[in-house]
């Protein structure tokens, strides 16, 4: 019989689990097509782009809402550090209220959507924005939906490349996994430095592994009821542990309650927290600076002896791979595939049903119930 993630593929049809458990395993077979994806349209990508990111003056907004915006928020220092364009990540539910803190109409600006549907109001409408506010803006869409509204409207358009993420990493699940890893490296490798795509067959091999000899002991951890769950990371690893901490809260419906924050700004009031019912789960950074920090935090924790369990993932943690000392934000999708396990095990434990745990339609895969106000009303 077929196992996946610890529990054969009729259990998980049964239990309502099985296209996010299909969907957390399949991902390093989504990053090797992706990798074919970026070799067939690595020119066409380079002349749309240009020298824009060579410019000083250029604008770069990485842009999403909810995991979408986190992936933005994973890569945008690495990227920033690379160019001397002016590159931040902001959200489409931040740019949408606040415009005029973010945008100049006589500023070059690429906008670079992350979309998993395309179909998203504040998406679309951030789009609309910029088209209203910045003329000239041009568009990046890297997104998992040819059929999305974003895709559809940008198709004809020269100033708007629709980057299309492999099949099936649109995810079925209510919660983005494959989507938000395959948007996150093809940002990486279109919008870095680093042209070399072996970088992601490299990273699918270890993600293989990874799946491999981690599945029995998340699947172990998962069977431990928790009320709280504390994801910590450093420099980009702070935006994975926001994504970590949401995919927690999102398939548990809210139930076991998950927050996120770095190794030293925890100490600053958020470690009050830590409760006899709380897992910490570090998340190790390759950089061996912000390791003594992480050290020094996790030694400190294991003093106080509050938490139920202290957990580290990544360079030398408890859950590891063999894994060469590249940017954190390159690693980000190998750690995240722990988060996202630990989350569906949680979310199996209560008797949810993990592809939809919100059955009753309070939260949606697709947001609803979003009126957009035209920015020149007010």
């Amino acid at each position: 019989m077929t196992t996946l993630l610890q529990r054969d593929i009729q259990t998980w049809r049964d239990i309502g689990g099985l296209h996010t458990a299909e969907e957390i395993a399949h991902q390093p077979a989504i990053w090797r097509a992706l990798a074919g994806i970026l070799r067939k349209e690595q020119a066409t990508l380079a002349a749309f782009l240009g020298d824009a990111l060579s410019n000083p003056q250029q604008r770069v907004i990485l842009t999403g809402a909810g995991s979408s915006a986190y992936v933005g928020e994973i890569v945008v220092d690495t990227l920033n550090a690379a160019w001397p364009a002016q590159i931040r990540a902001i959200a489409t539910t931040t740019l949408l209220t606040h415009h005029e803190l973010y945008l100049e109409a006589d500023a070059p600006t690429l906008l670079v959507s992350f979309a998993r549907s395309g179909d998203s109001p504040e998406s679309l409408a951030a789009v609309e924005l910029l088209r209203q506010v910045v003329p000239g803006a041009r568009f990046l869409n890297i997104t998992c939906n040819a059929d999305g509204k974003l895709a559809r409207q940008g198709a004809n358009d020269s100033n708007t490349y629709n980057l299309l993420m492999p099949e099936g990493s649109c995810d079925c699940g209510f919660a983005m996994t494959s989507s938000f890893s395959s948007m996150l490296l093809a940002a990486l490798s279109v919008l870095g430095k680093d042209t070399d795509l072996t970088r992601l067959d490299t990273l699918a091999q270890l993600g293989e592994h990874a799946l491999h000899d981690w599945s029995a002991p998340v699947a172990d951890l998962g069977s431990t009821p928790v009320r709280r769950v504390v994801y910590l990371g450093s420099g980009p690893l702070e935006a994975l542990a926001k994504e970590a901490a949401l995919k927690i809260l999102e398939l548990t419906g809210g139930r076991v309650m998950a927050m996120a924050n770095t190794p030293l700004g925890f100490r600053h009031g958020p470690k009050s927290a830590v409760t006899t019912e709380s897992l910490v789960i570090l998340l190790r950074s390759s950089k061996p600076l912000a390791r003594q920090y992480e050290d020094d935090l996790l030694k400190e924790l294991q003093r106080d002896s509050v938490a139920q369990a202290c957990l580290t993932v990544g360079i030398g943690g408890d859950l590891s791979a063999d894994a060469p000392a590249w940017p954190d934000a390159w690693l980000a999708p190998l750690w995240l595939l722990m988060a996202q396990q630990y989350a569906l095990h949680q979310s199996a434990l209560l008797q949810l049903r993990p592809d939809n745990p919100f059955a009753g339609g309070i939260v949606n895969r697709v947001v609803q119930g979003v009126t957009i106000y035209g920015h020149d009303q007010f």
